[in-house]
């Protein structure tokens, strides 16, 4: 499953509560794969690519050994996702659609990170390449799941997410 949606959206805080609610699930956080696989991140188009398609070659592999994948990543690029689709049987996409106000908000006042930089959305200001911001943010066109995050709470979100594995006989 990819969790998709502009940064501060609730991805990591809906991972990690599906995690705590199922059975051998391993979450895939962008940001900590990011901070091994380039340690110095640039944020370069190029850089991007190679650190979407290890997330995506990562899933895949821990999909094949038997575990339960959840990818905790923007993905701002359809073609990332779709290629997670095209190679991971199974395979769900949850959007969590929430309006880039609320997103900045949430990004400004939120204590724990799970390892995202602090204040990207203030960085976007001084030209970081941010998704919905300074680079675009490619929306699912066809996602199994769209979760409004900014009227769901988090555990109303792991519910919906609950139901639609349980509808699809996963």
């Amino acid at each position: 499953m990819w969790i998709t949606g502009l940064p501060g959206s609730g991805k990591s805080t809906i991972a990690y509560r599906l995690r705590d609610g199922f059975e051998d699930v391993v979450v895939l956080n962008m940001d900590e794969l990011r901070s091994i696989v380039t340690p110095d991140p640039s944020y370069s188009d190029t850089e991007r690519e190679y650190v979407y398609r290890s997330i995506v070659y990562t899933a895949k592999k821990l999909y094949e050994a038997g575990h339960n994948v959840v990818i905790d990543a923007t993905g701002n690029r359809r073609r990332w996702r779709e290629l997670a689709r095209s190679v991971i049987p199974e395979f769900f996409e949850v959007y969590l659609e929430c309006p880039i106000e609320t997103c900045i908000k949430r990004e400004g006042q939120r204590m724990e990170t799970h390892g995202a930089p602090k204040d990207i959305y203030k960085k976007a200001e001084r030209g970081w390449p941010v998704p919905g911001r300074t680079v675009p943010y490619e929306e699912p066109v066809e996602p199994e799941l769209i979760i409004h995050t900014d009227r769901e709470t988090p555990e109303e979100a792991v519910e919906r997410i609950k139901r639609m594995i349980s509808d699809r006989g996963v």
